[in-house]
């Protein structure tokens, strides 16, 4: 280490909007703590993969139909029904529509007369021909939300496949309308002939700007005409494309810069049948099978999405492959595994249904990769992409439970696949979690196989992201590679995304290790979404990206291409006792309680309830659920309501024992038992017989996010009474089970606020530095023996931690400043609750 000079004076000089602005200092603001960052620029550390840093797309929170899909009509093809979604019909999104007392029929119909056997309805329009010469009879579409996006003077490609048996004709005619019905376009004549299917396409450009738009479809006649595959494409899609991608979503995305794009999920992937889209059952809730998506789009198949909605497949494979081409990234598409995920749990033992599923692979890799002269080559050539899309990666199922079951089919797509095309790298999966059996076995099997990569998911607490900054630095160098396929702190509070950003930095220091990692989930519809938190938010007409948007931004587009090692002082660790009262809850499940009794350290009672005097004591702060005394004992009696905490005791309490007696009346779980509760989201509970009645943890809550600390397979018996103990001392826990310990865990990982890492990117330094909480972070920068230029670029995140961006407020954004007096060693202050990227030229 070089000796230390004397602080140097810096001017930070904010080059925004061209203005010269000394930064602001509040008069209340906290004196900032002192720290050191020591740089070793002559020694390397491990090369940076350019495709590091990725997105993860899943057809999740309406991120294809009525998201990055650009088509405007919602259910074109009248293929909505109830096992999407139990709210939906055939005629979902669609309303009928007269005018000049012209009358006739609607339905919708899967008969001989359909489109093709995989678009199996259609809709039968009868015409009565009643009403004056201006009566026309017909259909409007709301499309997604609020309506259809128009812009003033915009062009929309509208089309649609048609048949009439009019001997003369039948004249069909498309237009623009706002949602009072005024008519915004120039209208589009269509004369239909012919009793059979024929594809119609037109222009129609709006004369308003409105976010609340419909498309009418109607028609003047006789007899019987019959519609599919209504569309409405505005004409300015990402990069033009026909069937297309919505511009503003795709161009954030692909502002991040990403370095690959995994495909198509998530849980889509492998939950549902495993069976093909056809005869006689036409599977409607099947696992994502990638040939149902290529191909004209009014041959593919329809699906029920696992989020609860439906699937029309118009954004497919090839739309996938060449979106990646499109944004510079490399392509990564996951298969099925044959058994499915996401709380299904089931493992498909078919050994023919197997063959077909890797053979299928097989195809993918040669639709991708292959010449024109193959099969599947030729397929893509058709499509219009005649040279090869460079697969290199595949992943092969995704969160499985059931890891020996996983892993003994995940052995026959990878042999197969090796044994073809031994270049690809075939992913496994180590389960949904970040920690326990799953996660273990699975590693384990990994290991012991040679496994090329391994696909890690979690989604935690900020506290969990700050506590294991060094996750990684343990893992085994010559082992397999981990691509962490799915992560996030739970929620989009700028809090979230600094802990986020500080977990970044040791998967960086960490890049011979992790290859690929992608936040989760990408996209997701304000007005209809399943999951939160997420990257960017979007209504029908504008988007914008969250906090964690712009720090995965930051990250992508500075990666850099090697790790330099460094070293940087931590913050002192305050920490005291677990302290809290403790509560009681279900999820899923009926279940009694009794006898309860906490007793300090001493001996002394601090609370004993047998409930033979009801139960006020007990606060329902959950607010959910059904509590009421019943034969003397605590009972939550609705087996279907989720997460009932009721709370009793002191937040002041620590170092105490619990006792009490649990018994599980019905449903599918076991109990939750909470202590060191500080409200609804801070506490620990013991969930016993959670996950479906198929393992049982201790699990800590912080503002609401979630992490295990302590985990086994212990199952809850209905009926049966069990003794439980929890014994608090300090940080430390331990847990008994009828008189037997169960496990136990100490609680005292150090949450670091502060964390850096530096790279070099085309020979600058980049020091990154994460400073996670309220107080201002002085820090001594030694750059050892590079010589610098005099001054720096930065890049700044900063702003409340409870920030959170939206459509009409950004208060978390990049600002771009230069920073002067660089040299070997100088000084800078690093504000609070800020990223900041320093970017420092070699002098």
């Amino acid at each position: 280490m070089a000796s230390i000079r004397p602080r140097l004076v810096l001017a930070l000089a904010a080059l925004m909007v061209g203005t010269v602005m000394a930064a602001p200092t509040r008069a209340d603001a906290p004196p900032p703590a002192d720290y050191a960052i020591t740089v070793a620029p002559d020694r390397a550390g491990p090369a940076i993969d350019p495709t590091m840093y990725g997105v993860f797309f899943e057809d999740i929170n309406n991120a294809a139909d009525g998201g990055l899909y650009a088509e405007l009509v919602q259910n074109r093809s009248f293929e909505f029904g109830p096992l999407d979604n139990r709210s939906y019909t055939p005629l979902t999104a669609w309303q009928q529509t007269a005018t000049g007392g012209a009358t006739g029929t609607l339905s919708v119909v899967d008969d001989a007369e359909r489109l093709n056997e995989r678009n199996r309805n259609h809709l039968r329009i009868g015409l009565t021909g009643d009403g004056g010469p201006g009566a026309r009879f017909g259909i409007v579409n709301s499309g997604y939300a609020a309506g259809m996006a128009f812009k003033e003077g915009a062009r929309h490609d509208f089309s649609v496949w048609a048949r009439t048996d009019s001997a003369a004709g039948t004249r069909l005619t498309a237009e623009l309308r706002t949602a009072d019905g005024t008519v915004v376009s120039a209208p589009l004549g269509i004369t239909v002939r012919g009793d059979r299917w024929t594809k119609y396409t037109g222009t129609l450009t709006s004369s308003v700007t409105t976010a609340g738009g419909r498309l009418a479809v109607t028609a003047a006649g006789g007899g019987t005409l019959r519609l599919d595959m209504v569309s409405l494409f505005p004409r300015d899609t990402y990069k033009g494309r026909a069937n297309g991608l919505r511009k503003d979503l795709a161009e954030k995305i692909a502002a991040l810069k990403p370095g690959f794009l995994r495909f198509p999920g998530g849980c889509l992937v492998n939950t549902g049948s495993h069976q093909a889209y056809e005869a006689p059952d036409w599977e409607r809730r099947r696992s994502y099978q990638w040939k149902d998506t290529v191909g004209p789009v009014e041959q593919r198949a329809v699906n029920a999405n696992f989020w609860g909605y439906h699937q029309s497949y118009g954004l497919g494979y090839y739309e996938y492959f060449q979106f990646a081409e499109d944004i510079g990234a490399m392509p990564l598409p996951v298969v099925p595994a044959l058994v499915t995920g996401c709380g299904e749990n089931k493992a498909t033992d078919d050994p023919e249904l197997l063959e077909r599923h890797i053979q299928d692979t097989l195809d993918l890799i040669e639709f991708a990769n292959g010449p024109v002269t193959s099969e599947w080559g030729r397929k893509r050539a058709a499509m219009g992409h005649p040279k090869p899309f460079g697969l290199t990666h595949l992943g092969v199922g995704n969160e499985e439970n059931l890891p020996d079951q996983f892993f003994t089919r995940f052995t026959a797509f990878r042999q197969a696949i090796e044994a073809a095309y031994p270049d690809i790298t075939v992913i496994a999966n180590s389960g949904p979690d970040d920690a326990g059996g799953v996660f273990d076995r699975a590693w384990q099997l990994s290991r012991e196989n040679g496994v090329d990569m391994v696909d890690e998911h979690y989604y935690n607490s900020p506290q969990w992201f700050l506590e294991n900054n060094d996750r990684y630095d343990t893992y085994d160098r010559k082992g397999p590679k981990v691509f962490l396929g799915e992560y996030a702190s739970r929620d989009n509070r700028f809090h979230n995304a600094l802990s986020e950003a500080a977990f970044m930095t040791g998967l960086e220091r960490n890049a011979d290790v992790v290859k690929l990692a992608s936040y989760a989930p990408l996209l997701a519809d304000v007005d209809n979404a399943q999951w939160r938190p997420d990257m960017i938010w979007f209504d029908n007409h504008r988007s914008w990206g969250s906090t964690s948007y712009e720090v995965q931004k930051l990250f992508m587009n500075n990666t850099g291409d090697r790790v330099v090692p460094s070293r940087a002082t931590t913050t002192p660790a305050v920490s005291g006792p677990i302290t809290g009262a403790i509560g009681l809850s279900t999820w899923a499940t009926s279940a009694a309680y009794d006898d309860v009794e906490v007793t300090a350290a001493d001996g002394t009672t601090l609370l004993k309830d047998d409930f033979s005097a009801g139960d006020s004591r007990w606060t329902r702060a959950a607010g959910r659920g059904s509590w009421t005394v019943q034969d003397g004992a605590f009972v939550q009696t609705d087996a279907a309501a989720e997460d009932t905490l009721v709370t009793a005791g002191d937040k002041g309490w620590h170092d105490y024992d619990l006792r009490l007696k649990a018994t599980k009346k019905s449903g599918s779980e076991g109990f939750l038992v909470a202590f060191g509760v500080r409200d609804t989201g801070n506490h620990y509970w013991w969930n016993l017989g959670g996950w479906n009645n198929t393992r049982s943890a201790v699990e800590e809550a912080v503002d609401g996010g979630k992490e295990t600390l302590a985990e086994n397979g212990t199952t809850i018996e209905t009926g049966r009474t069990y003794d439980l103990h929890v014994k608090v001392r300090g940080r430390q826990v331990t847990l008994y089970l009828d008189g037997r310990e169960w496990g136990r865990f100490t609680d005292d990982k150090a949450a670091e606020p502060f964390r850096q890492v530096v790279t070099r990117d085309k020979g600058d330094l980049v020091v990154k530095v994460v400073n996670a909480q309220a107080t201002p972070a002085r820090t001594r920068i030694d750059l050892g023996t590079a010589k610098v230029a005099p001054t720096a670029r930065l890049t700044t995140l900063q702003g409340a931690p409870d920030a959170v961006n939206t459509a009409d407020a950004r208060p978390v954004r990049p600002r771009a400043s230069t920073l002067g007096g660089i040299a070997e060693e100088f000084t800078y202050t690093f504000p609070a609750h800020s990223v900041t990227f320093m970017r420092i030229k070699a002098g």
